[in-house]
């Protein structure tokens, strides 16, 4: 266990606190998917979920371990090539149309041979955030016009965001915010930003016109969803999602300061997407505030961490790379917790490391691999500075000890030629008279 630990190379702190996320999701998922297991005039057994969820973490830290140690900026040429790739996935995901347990799952794909069903939009997330970064790395000692960045940068993430609109709002406007925030932070002009808002605002405006003209088309469908959500947030007209967050809420209620105990939750029995989407009320239910507000204060640590990696790195790319991919995966877990308790509408974010769910963990796993290559970089850099202040330091201690040998050794010169010329001064009769 200390070797394979020792092998593990970057921000120790960054890869503690992932391993406590994941460590914990074990009890709220294997007690949250009682109501699952019952589905289908099912036995009720868990134990099936907790070893699939088992699968996934352990598939989730391999990739991991594999991404991190892999150089950081080969992702940056990867990026480029890989964005075309996700366009044709999202075109796909968007066409296919997949249907799971009887409803309309448009955001996710199959696998074929594999049977694994994976949401397109987390992929075209990460690839995006680092094709962001590269574009503002590259251009940053340069003044490119406003219109070569709208060619090069922003028609680029317009496309991405335009597929993946129709089947999720939420994580497009999630997407949207977090580049805004990159070019923010990568020194992009102030006013061009202002611009790119504005012209989101108005080509979001002009999809949903489109989408109540054509009400019934299939790639509309979930505009009416969104607009529903909203209105069940603002008002007290009963619904689906109403009845999601009512239920949450008396889980949360329910928690009090210590909570029911683990397993003892009764509103997971009740709630629909207790072991994904509301896993943080279930959390409180039986960990009470303490639970609760221990888990958001992990999410914040590691928010913390993510800085200091930023601000350690010695590349623009770097920072932006930590910033690109950790920064969402925090506001991710905000907006669940936000959503449990009724500060935002339903979005359908997952907690990330905590919920479950095969393809959300092995992208948040990745994105983490990404970070923590970043971080292992400026440690090599440490590093590689230690050792040549090392063999500096021995290199001076050796051409001392020489010159310390030389002078000695020339000192032992002096004093027998200083004999000698005295032995000889001795025995000459002449200097002896010269001497009296």
């Amino acid at each position: 266990m200390k070797e394979l630990v020792n092998k593990l190379k970057g921000d120790r702190v960054i890869w503690s606190f992932v391993a406590l996320l994941a460590l914990f999701s074990f009890m709220p998922v294997f007690s949250a998917s009682s109501n699952l297991a019952y589905i289908g005039h099912g036995t009720g057994n868990t134990l099936g979920y907790l070893i699939k969820h088992l699968a996934h973490i352990c598939i989730g830290f391999l990739i991991i371990y594999w991404v991190h140690k892999v150089p950081y900026h080969y992702f940056r040429a990867i990026s480029k090539i890989a964005l075309p790739v996700v366009w044709f996935l999202l075109v796909y995901t968007l066409l296919k149309g997949t249907v799971i347990a009887g409803a309309n799952a448009s955001r996710w794909i199959q696998v074929p041979f594999i049977g694994i069903t994976f949401q397109t939009s987390t992929l075209a997330s990460i690839v995006l955030f680092i094709f962001v970064a590269r574009y503002l790395s590259k251009t940053k000692e340069e003044n490119e016009p406003f219109q070569v960045s709208l060619v090069q940068l922003w028609i680029p993430v317009f496309i991405t965001l335009a597929l993946i609109l129709p089947a999720n709002f939420s994580t497009t406007a999630l997407i949207f915010c977090m580049v805004i925030m990159l070019t923010f932070i990568g020194k992009y002009p102030l006013k061009y930003i202002g611009f790119i808002i504005g012209s989101g605002i108005a080509m979001l405006m002009f999809f949903l016109l489109v989408a109540k003209a054509f009400p019934d088309s299939r790639f509309f469908s979930r505009v009416g969803t969104w607009g529903s959500r909203i209105e069940n947030f603002t008002t007290d007209k009963p619904d689906e999602d109403d009845y999601q967050i009512e239920k949450a809420k008396i889980a949360i209620a329910s928690g009090r300061l210590g909570g029911l105990g683990p397993g003892k939750s009764v509103q997971k029995n009740f709630l629909p997407q207790s072991s994904s989407d509301f896993i943080y009320a279930i959390v409180v239910e039986e960990y009470g505030l303490v639970g609760g507000v221990s888990i958001l204060l992990l999410y914040l640590l590691l928010l913390f961490r993510f800085v200091i990696a930023s601000h350690k790195a010695n590349t623009l790319f770097g920072k932006l790379v930590v910033v690109g991919l950790g920064f969402p995966m925090i506001f991710q877990a905000m907006i669940n917790m936000a959503v449990a308790v009724e500060l935002l509408p339903v979005t359908g974010q997952t907690l990330p490391l905590i919920s479950s769910g095969g393809s959300s963990i092995w992208m948040t796993c990745f994105s983490l691999g990404i970070i923590i290559s970043v971080t292992k970089k400026e440690e090599e850099i440490a590093e590689e500075k230690e050792e040549k202040e090392r063999r500096k330091e021995a290199l001076q201690r050796l051409i001392d000890k020489e010159l310390a040998e030389e002078d000695l050794a020339a000192n032992e010169i002096y004093e027998e030629e200083e004999m000698y010329s005295i032995l000889d001064n001795s025995k000459n009769p002449m200097n002896a008279v010269l001497n009296k």
